[in-house]
């Protein structure tokens, strides 16, 4: 990972010997010469956090609806569980943001959320009936997805807003997916898909944990956002709210690849651990863009980066949705990963920070997360219901329309913002 400088203070994320140095810690810029005013920032703890979180994500976004066609349900019942998740996420992160700007208990919700999660969760051995597992979706998602939108925010305050640095922490939730992808995709073609809800009440138990070890920060008020206003005058600003309907379509367009990419490979041939070793190829990917993100900041917007993401995710979902039988284009769509998602999510959580006031961080990633719900619910559901009518080819091609209608969106809506060094 490239490594800046803000200022003769300033010091280098990781020092001089990598990401391993000074005992699991790095340290904040603004420290003197000698190195004695230094504040650690507890890389291990944010990251072992990221890791159970995104295992969770690993565990979901491939299998869950390869477990409910497992169970016997129609495509059409396969996307509305899978829309319900997604659903919660547009009313919880609000909820949950809004709270916690205003207490400013963040870790404290986190934590909840955490343990609720899991308890919720755990309700899905008492029954498998559609009522019950819809019940499960719903109570589990809402505790679920208070917990990111909090985090990303002490992870900020712990990075004193150096947004650019904010992926090498990210990374490891990328890892923590690719680890869960393969394993799951082995682990099922050896025993049967039962004892998919076993692993992930194990996963959740880790992020309970993680969550347990992680040390509070709150966010600091920058000089640049101070008086800029509250929440509404600050969503205001040019170019906020045209960001904002990009994410919703963005996540959209992902719907067919989060619910119907599993089913649709195994279709056409492809066996389960090939399948979890291509889903995991996509967060390697993606992983080694995180390790990048810094030196593209440096020299793009983060809008530039973002109407990139859009573009390719236009292309991606045209070529697995035509050529997905082909290995070669297989692979290449995703490698597209990177972008659709490495890029797009590390520039969107730095076009927030930049938009939006300390007191106001909560709610404005609380409305990421929401609109990201918002569009990934609707994906899921025009998906679970065109998928066997229309089929893959047409499902996908819709998908590609949203996501050239985000980078239109952001083309002609937007003005450029530099991420901070």
């Amino acid at each position: 990972m490239c490594c800046e400088r803000a200022g003769a203070a300033s010091t280098h994320l990781y020092g001089d010997t990598g990401p391993f140095a000074a005992q699991g810690c790095f340290y904040r810029v603004g420290a003197g010469s000698d190195g004695k005013s230094m504040q650690p920032i507890p890389y291990w703890r944010l990251s072992s956090f990221y890791l159970f979180y995104f295992a969770l994500l690993g565990s979901t976004a491939p299998f869950l609806a390869l477990y409910f066609d497992h169970l016997g349900f129609s495509p059409a019942r396969i996307g509305e569980l899978v829309a319900i998740p997604m659903l919660m996420r547009c009313i919880a992160p609000n909820l949950w943001g809004w709270l916690g700007d205003r207490t400013g208990q963040r870790l404290l919700i986190v934590r909840l959320g955490a343990l609720s999660t899991l308890a919720t969760f755990a309700l899905i051995f008492f029954g498998k009936s559609y009522a019950w597992l819809a019940l499960v979706m719903a109570l589990h998602a809402f505790f679920w997805h208070a917990v990111l939108p909090q985090f990303e925010v002490i992870t900020l305050a712990h990075l004193h807003g150096q947004t650019a640095r904010y992926s090498q922490v990210r990374l490891w939730g990328s890892i923590g997916f690719i680890l869960t992808v393969v394993g799951l995709g082995r682990l099922f073609e050896w025993l049967s898909l039962d004892i998919y809800p076993v692993a992930l009440v194990t996963i959740m138990a880790g992020i309970v944990a993680a969550s347990l070890w992680v040390p509070n920060a709150q966010p600091v008020e920058q000089g640049e956002r101070s008086g800029a206003g509250g929440f509404v005058q600050q969503l205001r600003a040019p170019g906020v709210i045209a960001f904002y309907a990009c994410v919703a379509l963005m996540q959209l367009s992902h719907g067919p690849y989060y619910t119907f990419l599993t089913l649709h490979l195994e279709h056409l041939g492809y066996s389960r651990s090939a399948i979890g070793l291509l889903w995991a190829l996509g967060v390697v990917a993606e992983v080694l863009m995180f390790m990048v993100m810094s030196r593209l900041f440096a020299r793009f917007s983060v809008q530039r980066v973002l109407l990139v993401s859009f573009l390719l995710a236009a292309l991606r979902w045209l070529l697995l949705g035509n050529l997905a039988h082909e290995p070669a284009v297989l692979i290449f769509a995703q490698l597209l990963h990177a972008a659709t998602f490495g890029c797009f999510h590390a520039a969107s959580i730095a076009f927030v920070q930049a938009s939006f006031g300390a007191r106001q961080q909560g709610q404005g990633q609380a409305l990421y997360a929401a609109l990201s719900g918002t569009g990934g619910a609707l994906g899921a559901l025009y998906s679970g219901y065109s998928w066997k009518l229309l089929g893959p080819t047409f499902t996908f091609g819709m998908a590609s329309a949203a996501a050239l209608a985000a980078a239109v969106i952001i083309a002609l809506c937007s003005q450029p913002t530099r991420t901070r060094p």
